[in-house]
């Protein structure tokens, strides 16, 4: 159950709301105005709750649930308990995904600028925006309708934020655009100089970074994560991208749209990554590679040549993921004969 002190819900949604919302099918004997209150886990949720189920893993919680009403996919339906009234839907994931949002919506900037906020006097401040306490905001900035910059945030010089955006505590922007309805966590850092360096024995020599960050719209980057201003290309993060906490995305990388990339991920200069790519945890990419539109790297691989789109690779160095099993298997089976 969420904490009433951090989350505040909207209101109680009947059955027939939550179909309509969702896009789902409400399943046999369903009263359409029964009214669900909150939203909860299989194993805690009760009556007056909705929950889901998405992963057969939690079968057995399915099985002995008390809430009131549950996604499912239709294939399931013969499983369920007498009490849980069915919502059907072929992704039950992400019907639970829009009803837990309209229980519980995103906080609303609410247009105040704060006295504590410092802003230059020539930058453009779109209408209802909300800026926090600490916030420092540099000459010829532009920032979009209805925006947020939260406390202690810093706005670099010329600096353009679209509209809807979301800028979290302690972030820190310079050198870059900012698209429409993109979100930033606290703590990211947009802008700064890339790692670019002529190595000398008398002592490394700094190239100039003189490119930009572009992200486009409806972007999401986690906590702490770092983008690279490019070294004279810019660095492009695509539409609809989301980016998890403590990821470092080098100068001149050019990243595709609705990607994924999770946690403490690495991604080293010049790397151009297509559409729709999926890199898992801890993963490290060297740089001026080209990884194809649609590919799967799994967690904590190291990519150190170039991945055809579509495909799915595994392992350090990253190879092929069937290829890695194999080597896994055939290595198990060594080191089972030497100890016989």
């Amino acid at each position: 159950m969420a904490d009433s002190r951090f989350f505040v819900k909207s209101k109680d949604f009947s059955l027939r709301e939550l179909v309509e919302l969702t896009g789902s099918e409400l399943g046999a004997g369903a009263a359409p105005e029964r009214v669900l209150s909150d939203v909860a886990p299989l194993d805690i949720a009760g009556p007056d709750d909705l929950s889901f189920l998405d992963n057969v893993k939690y079968k057995d919680q399915f099985l002995t649930t008390r809430a009131g009403a549950c996604f499912v996919h239709p294939s399931v339906t013969e499983l369920a308990p007498r009490n849980v009234c069915l919502l059907l839907n072929v992704h039950p994931y992400k019907a639970y995904a829009l009803a837990a949002q309209a229980f519980y919506p995103d906080a609303k900037p609410n247009g105040e600028i704060s006295e504590q906020a410092y802003i230059d006097p020539s930058a453009r401040i779109g209408g209802e925006c909300t800026i926090g306490p600490g916030v420092v905001v540099g000459a010829g900035v532009e920032i979009g309708e209805a925006s947020w910059i939260e406390a202690n945030s810093v706005i670099g010089d010329n600096v353009r934020i679209g509209a809807y955006c979301r800028i979290g505590s302690n972030a820190t922007l310079s050198h870059c655009h900012i698209g429409d309805y993109t979100r930033l966590y606290p703590g990211v850092r947009v802008g700064q100089d890339g790692f670019g360096f002529a190595i000398d024995p008398k002592g490394h020599v700094k190239v100039p970074q003189l490119g930009r960050v572009i992200i486009e719209d409806h972007v999401e980057i986690g906590a702490n994560t770092t983008i690279d201003r490019g070294a004279g290309p810019d660095t492009i993060i695509g539409q609809g991208t989301w980016i998890d906490n403590l990821v470092q995305i080098g100068h001149n990388v050019r990243i595709g749209r609705g990607c994924v990339i999770v946690a403490q991920v690495g991604i080293s200069g010049s790397t151009v990554i297509e559409d729709f790519v999926v890199i898992g945890g801890q993963a490290g990419v060297t740089g001026h590679l080209h990884i194809g539109s649609g590919a799967r790297i799994a967690a904590q691989s190291g990519v150190m040549r170039n991945v055809p789109a579509g495909e799915e690779y595994m392992g350090s160095p990253a190879m092929p993921i069937r290829d890695n099993m194999k080597q896994v298997a055939l290595l198990k089976r060594l080191i089972k004969k030497n100890k016989g």
